[in-house]
């Protein structure tokens, strides 16, 4: 898992990417590194977690504003990932993005 490494000061907000993995790598791995690289090189990037656990995953990334999400999603070679991943990686996915208007933690 990713953590965040800076502390977040709300409100911000959450893209949750979960999905469902075809099987098989198929340069999914490769990819996925690439775009979380590129995505902390963007405009109001702010951090990212992920999960995957019985071939289903979550993604969490945080972004100052929505505009940032936008141009994220817009990015080109972003846009090559997403084309293949309706084709390629996942049998299916859901995106949801959420105002963080608070957040607490607990560490040991």
């Amino acid at each position: 898992m990713n953590g965040i490494k800076k502390i977040l000061k709300p409100p911000y907000y959450a893209v949750i990417f979960t999905s469902e993995r075809t099987e098989g790598d198929n340069g999914y791995e490769k990819m996925s590194q690439a775009m979380e690289e590129l995505a902390s090189k963007q405009q109001g990037y702010l951090g990212m977690e992920s999960a995957r656990n019985n071939g289903i995953g979550i993604t969490i990334s945080y972004w100052e504003t929505l505009e940032d999400i936008k141009s994220w999603k817009e990015h080109s070679t972003h846009k090559v990932a997403q084309d293949k991943g309706k084709k390629e990686w996942y049998k299916n996915y859901t995106v949801r993005v959420c105002k963080v208007e608070k957040d607490y933690s607990f560490e040991v």
